[in-house]
């Protein structure tokens, strides 16, 4: 018999919380990271993936849960089966509205994903507003240090913080850091002092 959703979410709670804290939470403890009702509603799912032989639990232990070997078989089952492409249904206007239409298309994210050399960093700050990378984005770099000037990178400076910018080499010798933000001020440091530890490949927004 298949998961329910809310089976499936307890499920992924019960796998997250062990993750985190190396043992199983308890009745009261589930119940107030699921926002269930009561602990009556907490024992009904345990029963019921248990029945279905996702749990095993021992009686009178307020944290006896097990989590079996199927959910995590399944669990990586599922994410082996997933495919890293998406339906391109078209284009869409920003401006003037434009026709839609159908397509076969699809946008690949193997790309990107299937590259050792493609990691994943959140931007923190507002330093490169104008070039529509904001602060929570997700920024897709690719491991590299052979770049060009104009190039959006990570640049390690001095061996101590690290920072996304546009990087330009100077004539004097001096690296320019720049931002994509008018209200502030390039960063000139010594070629010597800048690692460039990747360059941007993509952008990613999450809005929910």
């Amino acid at each position: 018999m298949p998961l329910t959703p809310r089976q499936k979410e307890l499920l992924d709670f019960l796998a997250g919380f062990n993750h985190r804290n190396g043992y199983c939470p308890s009745y009261e403890e589930i119940a107030e990271g699921m926002n269930l009702a009561s602990l009556a509603t907490v024992h009904k799912h345990i029963t019921g993936l248990e029945a279905k032989g996702y749990l095993r639990r021992s009686f009178n232990h307020s944290r006896s849960l097990e989590i079996a070997p199927r959910y995590f078989e399944e669990t990586r089952a599922s994410r082996e089966r997933r495919p890293l492409e998406i339906p391109l249904e078209g284009r869409i206007a920003a401006g003037a509205p434009v026709e839609s239409f159908p397509s076969k298309e699809t946008v690949a994210f193997t790309d990107f994903a299937a590259d050792k050399d493609t990691y994943a960093l959140q931007v923190r700050g507002d330093s490169m507003i104008e070039d529509h990378i904001c602060d929570g984005d997700f920024v897709l770099i690719e491991r590299t240090s052979q770049v060009r000037d104009g190039d959006v990178v990570v640049a390690l400076v001095r061996g101590a913080e690290s920072t996304l910018k546009r990087l330009y080499r100077e004539a004097d010798g001096n690296v320019r850091l720049q931002p994509a933000n008018s209200s502030m001020n390039p960063i000139l440091v010594l070629a010597s002092d800048v690692q460039v530890q990747g360059r941007l490949l993509a952008v990613l927004r999450k809005y929910r």
